[in-house]
């Protein structure tokens, strides 16, 4: 599969609705283990998506009452 480019939001949201057809048991075991593979991926994006951007806020520092952000490259 490509590499996913939605949204944190738009990938949770599929995530949940993965996660509530295979707990509903509404597919078959073929298209279980294609759902199953497919979570796990959104699951990963999210996971990288989440790193960013709690590295992006551990770089926000409060300088003499002034917030200011570092360049993050």
């Amino acid at each position: 599969m490509t590499k996913n480019k939605n949204s944190f939001e738009a990938d949770l949201k599929t995530l949940e609705e993965i996660v509530e057809k295979l707990e509903n048991g509404e597919v078959d075991l073929e298209e279980s283990v294609k759902l199953y593979e497919e979570g796990m991926r959104l699951k990963h994006n999210c996971e990288e998506k989440l790193k960013s951007i709690e590295s992006q806020i551990k770089k926000i520092k409060n300088d003499n009452s002034k917030i200011s952000k570092e360049n993050f490259n």
